[in-house]
């Protein structure tokens, strides 16, 4: 895993760690958080369900105070791993399930602001575009950062087909490339042919996206051939 984050470090800005819960144990979040520091990538804290066998990406009902205090405990934990190699963490985002959950139900999102609120306000929030959470971490006084998905097909609510759908997954760098030119022009298709409206601060690419590596070099080159700055999000 850590030979493919090498390929990866050097055409990223932001780098979401595994907490330990859905996925990772300390040592590879010490090693993942130096690598990234190497790099001057901005690392970032991704608290998930405990879910391990479907690496947290199943679905599951739970209560708003239940959510509060996973995402706490993963941020707590996450520190106290990073401080050991003196490094900290500038973000948060969800992962899997939980990303998806937080994104429709408003008093899950709500639980989302407030355990990373509390935890530091000054952390910045990365949210599906256009979503609850996005609506929660702004209430929150939290800065957020609306995200979008290069190698994900949109539905006509601008949520994430899931993944146990077909087509959920773009697998081509044609499919790539006219998604980007898209999101640079203010929206998706969604995969039943609807315009969807949608605000980009950050566009994100899975690791565990078999051709990661080219669609991240083919996303660079179609971002900076139009005049657009890729930096890293800063901490307000």
């Amino acid at each position: 895993l850590l030979a493919r984050e090498a390929e990866l470090m050097p055409l990223i800005t932001s780098a979401n760690v595994a907490c330990g819960v859905h996925a990772g144990n300390p040592e590879l979040m010490r090693r993942t958080a130096t690598l990234a520091s190497q790099y001057n990538v901005a690392i970032g804290a991704h608290p998930g369900f405990p879910d391990i066998q479907d690496f947290g990406r199943r679905d599951r009902q739970t209560s708003a105070e239940e959510v509060e205090a996973l995402v706490s405990t993963q941020l707590k934990h996450f520190a106290d791993v990073l401080a050991s190699e003196r490094l900290t963490f500038t973000h948060v985002k969800l992962h899997g399930a939980l990303y998806n959950l937080a994104a429709k139900e408003p008093s899950v999102a709500d639980a989302v602001a407030r355990a990373v609120t509390s935890f530091d306000p000054h952390l910045l929030l990365f949210a599906l575009a256009g979503s609850e959470l996005v609506k929660s971490g702004r209430t929150a006084g939290l800065t957020v950062i609306q995200e979008t998905f290069a190698d994900r097909a949109y539905r006509s609510d601008g949520t994430l087909v899931p993944r146990s759908q077909p087509h959920a997954l773009l697998r081509t760098e044609n499919q790539v490339r006219r998604q980007l030119r898209e999101i640079l022009n203010g929206y998706v298709t969604s995969i039943d042919g609807q315009r969807v409206l949608i605000l980009a601060d950050s566009l994100c690419v899975h690791i565990d996206t078999p051709q990661a590596v080219e669609f991240l070099q083919l996303i660079r080159q179609e971002i900076e051939s139009v005049g657009v700055h890729i930096a890293k999000p800063l901490q307000t």
